[in-house]
């Protein structure tokens, strides 16, 4: 295993090439933005990964299929939460909190670390994978004091890739809160086909409302249709009806499978994939978003709550008190398979 330390000096609006072998190259370069970047690449395409900033994916293209959102975003921009920068791939939602903050909520929209500054990152590369590291280290005086590891692994000759997010609490007396989605934005593809391994009953429509979304007469319409059929979207085959955006929550996935497993058939022969461990990923949120600004189907988005705040997860019995050093991992393969 070879190890490359990542420092600020070795980024610049050039690209340069930091690293190669026969079955990876690595680029670094800044957006005009000062955002830094790594561009990742194997013989199916690539990540662009922000080592400093959230370890978030900002973009990911394999088999020439772009696998993210469309969105108004041109590149990522430094903010205090994720809607400042909301044009990613996939980002870390959580961990004191997550999702959409009600009232009484008190963490930001998707929590602390979507857009936290990384202490460090580096690289890790083996004969057949590329792995991309960060650490993040969270404290507050008389408040919570936490160390998050999040990763991202690529394998050679291959589209899918793994997804890790590691969280100890470093306090010695206070457990803290604990609330993990892995947001995985992909593309919204016309007429693409979803399954799963889970049967639609576990499935729910959310029916509340937050305050991001405003519904409109045909969308109300639709959506008390929706609700009263009881049926889960499985077909990507009226645009039309996912504005605003139409989400589900699932129920303990646990009571079903030990690995939950979910496709999207683009229909040219090629699938986006996401599987996970049901053990410390027991809840996903499927949401579906189409207008002329943002477009897109996140099929399966992992989490250990559904996305409505920390008091709902609190209130729901999902929300995680991790005790004084404890540890948890999530894990998500994620990607394009032929």
């Amino acid at each position: 295993m070879k190890k490359i330390n990542l420092s600020h000096e070795m980024f610049s609006k050039a690209k340069f090439e930091l690293y190669r072998d026969d079955n990876f190259k690595v680029e670094t370069f800044i957006y005009e933005s000062g955002v830094e970047a790594l561009k990742i690449i194997n013989s199916k395409g690539y990540l662009t990964v922000l080592p400093f900033y959230g370890l978030i994916i900002w973009d990911a293209v394999f088999d020439g299929i772009k696998l993210k959102e469309k969105d108004g975003f041109k590149q990522p921009h430094y903010g205090n939460q994720i809607a400042d920068t909301y044009g990613a791939f996939e980002f870390t939602s959580g961990l004191l909190g997550n999702g959409n903050p009600a009232k009484n909520d008190t963490h930001v929209q998707h929590g602390e670390f979507a857009t936290a500054k990384m202490d460090h990152s580096w690289l890790e590369v083996s004969d057949n994978s590329i792995a991309i590291n960060s650490d993040y280290e969270y404290i507050k005086g008389f408040g919570d004091h936490y160390i998050a590891h999040p990763s991202v692994t690529m394998h050679k000759d291959s589209g899918l890739f793994d997804i890790r997010q590691h969280v100890k609490n470093l306090s010695g007396c206070a457990p803290m809160t604990l609330q993990y989605m892995c947001h995985l934005c992909y593309a919204y593809i016309k007429n693409a086909t979803l399954t799963s391994n889970i049967p639609d009953k576990a499935f729910k429509l959310r029916t509340s409302i937050p305050a991001h979304v405003h519904p409109t007469p045909e969308w109300t319409e639709f959506t008390h249709k929706l609700e009263k059929s009881g049926k889960l979207i499985d077909k990507l085959d009226n645009s039309s009806h996912y504005n605003p955006e139409i989400v589900f929550f699932s129920s303990d996935l646990r009571d079903y499978v030990e690995e939950a497993e979910f496709k999207m058939d683009l229909g040219n022969g090629h699938n986006f994939m996401t599987k996970f461990d049901t053990k410390n990923l027991p809840i996903v949120t499927r949401w579906i978003l189409y207008n002329a600004d943002q477009q897109v189907c996140a099929f399966a988005l992992p989490g250990t709550s559904t996305p409505e705040g920390r008091n709902a997860a609190r209130k729901a019995g999902t929300l995680i008190m991790l005790k004084p050093g404890e540890e948890k991992e999530f894990h998500v393969v994620t990607g394009l398979e032929k």
